[in-house]
């Protein structure tokens, strides 16, 4: 992610274009994203719980891979593994997305109403924040990074889903919305774009199994 697990490339001689020709750069992405996220979803409804988990795994680490392996962050490169990224995602998430689909559709709405509200309302503070926020990059990718794998240890040995994990997998994905679009208007560059939306599109799906998690009440 952009921010999610690691820091921003160092300082780079690059051209600046405008505000909004990378906004829409990067919201298309996420945009994508997001549709292949809902393809792999939709293929991987009749998955095993248990083959679903290892696809997860798979999708977190990939995203570690694209926090250390500068290549997967640019051109044609990034763009594809962060798409096949967001497939592979889906794919994991396929089965418990069915199950909440079929069992707590009410659930469901309430969340993808609530992130969609949570997006923009933090999309929105960050881009007209005055404030430089980039010094929270780190902080808050490393705190999401920890409580990721305090969940992933949790559903490893059956725990489920806590929801004091969901609440605060909830307020730091919503912290980084506002940092992410803070950085994207006041110092990105086309060389962040595929960061940028990768980070911004997990944060999403983040927002959206937390709220999931808390409104179907299955905590």
């Amino acid at each position: 992610m952009s921010d999610l697990y690691g820091g921003y490339a160092g300082t780079r001689a690059r051209a600046r274009v405008s505000t909004t020709t990378l906004f829409g750069q990067v919201m298309f992405l996420v945009g994508i994203a997001i549709g292949f996220l809902a393809v792999g979803s939709l293929l991987g409804r009749d998955l095993s719980y248990g083959t679903g988990r290892v696809l997860s795994f798979v999708a977190f680490g990939m995203i570690i891979a694209q926090s250390f392996v500068k290549p997967l962050r640019f051109g044609a490169l990034g763009i594809t593994w962060l798409f096949g990224f967001a497939l592979i995602l889906g794919l994991g998430l396929g089965p418990v997305l069915s199950y909440y689909a079929s069992s707590d559709p009410a659930a469901v709405t309430q969340a993808a109403g609530g992130t969609a509200l949570i997006t923009l309302g933090m999309g929105a503070y960050g881009t007209a924040t005055s404030k430089d926020l980039s010094r929270w990059i780190r902080p808050l990718s490393f705190a999401l990074l920890g409580v990721v794998a305090i969940s992933l240890i949790a559903l490893l040995f059956g725990s489920g889903g806590s929801p004091l994990i969901s609440f605060a997998v909830l307020v730091i994905s919503s912290l980084i919305l506002i940092v992410d679009f803070n950085y994207l208007r006041r110092q990105a560059t086309e060389d962040d774009v595929i960061w940028l939306a990768t980070g911004i599109f997990v944060s999403i799906v983040n927002i959206f199994l937390s709220l999931l998690n808390i409104f179907s009440g299955r905590n």
